[in-house]
């Protein structure tokens, strides 16, 4: 099986998994500032559980951190990955 590749789409406003060429799997998001805000994930039904949407958002999360941007993550996804993660909850935005 070939290897997943994670890339930073900014057109689009999304990072996208993809495999042999096609995207598999995608979080999208938007920037307001200093904060960057995921608003969904997807993978493809033939490749769920692989772990592919784990990879996006830690890619995503990687990126926000070396930007210097905090995160909200209204996709209940995220909300759930960044909990089982305690290294990415810094990134967390300060709820208002």
């Amino acid at each position: 099986m070939s290897e997943v590749t994670i890339r930073s789409n900014p057109e689009t406003s999304r990072y996208e998994a993809l495999l042999d060429g096609e995207v598999v799997g995608l979080a999208d998001y938007r920037l307001a500032g200093q904060t960057m805000e995921i608003t969904h994930t997807e993978t493809d039904a033939g490749h769920q559980g692989q772990g592919i949407a784990g990879q996006v958002v830690r890619t995503a999360l990687d990126d926000a951190r070396s930007k210097g941007l905090s995160v909200i993550p209204t996709c209940p996804y995220v909300e759930n990955w960044i909990s089982e993660h305690p290294d990415y909850q810094d990134l967390l935005a300060e709820k208002r």
